[in-house]
């Protein structure tokens, strides 16, 4: 098991790196050449929300509105117990939908359109939740594994069964490490929790591909842990795991953080703002071949496509703002 001193030590920097780059955002992006067909030309990131503390978790609701966390670093925010934010396209206004929040970080929507939630640590609930959006009931679909804590709950993917995948690392919190492994957990529609990945080194992001074949793990690398990657893994029928590949190896560099899926099975990557590359979003092939980047002026986190009419949105998360992008691919929702 890793000492509770080493990975805070991590978490301190990994939080740092991850919050020092803000800032406004009035320039075109401007695509890489030859990748306008992901990125238009002129194509701009448009500032939604800012005043955050440190978004995470995007994901955008049946009717379009799009909700994202607030990890309010307790040591740095005067004990702040995080929020969920609701922000409506519509208006363009911005309020709190939930706080305390559990210290939410990844955010979906299920098959039935109910918000499920990985909860993480540092005074947070360290358990996968569900919420109906009508009555505003919420359950806890993923709170302990052999009769232990899971370490921090951080994001979420979804196949078209309603299989719910998470990613369990470590950066933040007082609360004692009770999971041997930073793992990755699958929740099936029958409640049952099981454990399917042990070697993704620090697991991150995570998507299951349009095809439903392959679970992607987005591996940051902090500290002591080797894998600075995107991984890949061959995803069966009955929602097991098998033969881990490396799509893009970023080492020595931090791997990815959150991200999301075009239907054509592009991979939109969050890259921390750590030097020499630029932050943003990488947009990846499922061949790990690099196709577009998305710069940000905040260091990312996270990213979304909208749905229906804003299929081709991109929400980003970065830094203390939230940002939107229109681009020329539609992203991947699991059929409902």
């Amino acid at each position: 098991m890793h000492s509770s001193v080493s990975m805070r030590r991590s978490a301190v920097l990994g939080f740092v790196v991850a919050i020092v780059f803000s800032g406004g955002w009035t320039e075109p992006v401007g695509a890489q050449e030859g990748t306008g067909a992901i990125v238009p030309e002129n194509a701009r990131l448009e500032l939604l929300f800012d005043g955050g503390f440190f978004l995470e978790g995007p994901a955008v609701a049946p009717d379009g509105t799009v909700y994202f966390s607030d990890i309010t670093n307790t040591a740095n925010s005067g004990m702040q117990a995080g929020y969920i934010w609701r922000h409506d396209p519509s208006s363009g206004k911005t309020t709190v939908f939930r706080s305390p929040s559990g210290m939410s970080n990844g955010i979906i929507f299920d098959l039935e359109d109910r918000m499920v939630v990985a909860q993480g640590a540092d005074f947070g609930g360290r358990c996968v939740t569900r919420t109906d959006m009508t009555t505003g009931k919420s359950e806890i679909i993923a709170g302990l594994y052999n009769g232990r804590s899971f370490n921090s709950p951080n994001d979420l993917a979804i196949d078209e069964q309603g299989r719910v995948y998470f990613t369990d690392p470590r950066y933040v919190g007082h609360e004692a490490i009770e999971q041997p492994v930073l793992g990755v957990y699958r929740i099936d529609p029958d409640g049952s929790v099981s454990l399917i990945i042990t070697d993704a080194g620090t697991p991150n992001g995570i998507l299951v591909s349009p095809d439903q074949r392959t679970l992607y793990v987005a591996s940051i690398g902090i500290q002591e842990y080797s894998l600075h990657a995107l991984l890949a893994y061959d995803l069966a029928a009955d929602g097991s795991v098998s033969s881990r590949r490396v799509v893009a190896d970023f080492a020595p560099e931090y791997g990815p953080d959150g991200m999301a899926v075009d239907v054509d099975g592009n991979l939109y990557l969050a890259r921390p703002a750590v030097a020499p590359h630029t932050p943003g979003i990488y947009v990846y092939s499922p061949d790990g071949e690099e196709l577009a980047l998305i710069p940000t002026p905040g260091s990312p986190t996270n990213a979304t496509f909208g749905r229906g009419p804003t299929g081709k949105t991109l929400y980003i998360t970065a830094g203390t703002s939230l940002y939107k992008i229109e681009l020329n691919r539609e992203g991947h929702q699991p059929a409902r």
